[in-house]
């Protein structure tokens, strides 16, 4: 099976930086679809950035467009999210997801992370 587990957030100012690594274990993880979604409480799971296998093909929710970076080493096993200029309303549980489809659903990825906190105050 392939295991995701995400780290890297933390509790930081409007206007700050972050940077979260998802970590992954399995064989062919690396030929995978990966992306970032993110829920609040109370709220549904939404997407924030995906990232094809190769690198090569990005895409980003709007609401971040500009801000966060999705990048992924293979090699490594690792992905990233680099999130520059955060707001409170960025504030949420961050998920790292992986999947066979290049995709902008939850629902398109099979496996997950246990999440990792970001907060951002006002």
């Amino acid at each position: 099976q392939v295991q995701l587990v995400e780290s890297g957030g933390g509790l930081v100012q409007a206007g700050g930086s972050l940077r979260l690594s998802c970590g992954t274990v399995g064989r062919t993880f690396s030929r995978s679809a990966m992306g970032w979604f993110r829920q609040a409480p109370g709220k549904e799971r939404e997407f924030v950035a995906t990232i094809m296998w190769s690198g090569g093909s990005r895409f980003y929710a709007d609401s971040v467009k500009g801000r966060f970076t999705i990048s992924r080493d293979n090699a490594k096993n690792t992905g990233y999210l680099q999130m520059n200029n955060l707001k409170p309303e960025d504030t949420a549980v961050y998920y790292c997801a992986g999947g066979n489809i290049y995709s902008t659903s939850p629902r398109d990825y099979a496996y997950w992370g246990q999440g990792t906190q970001v907060t951002v105050s006002s």
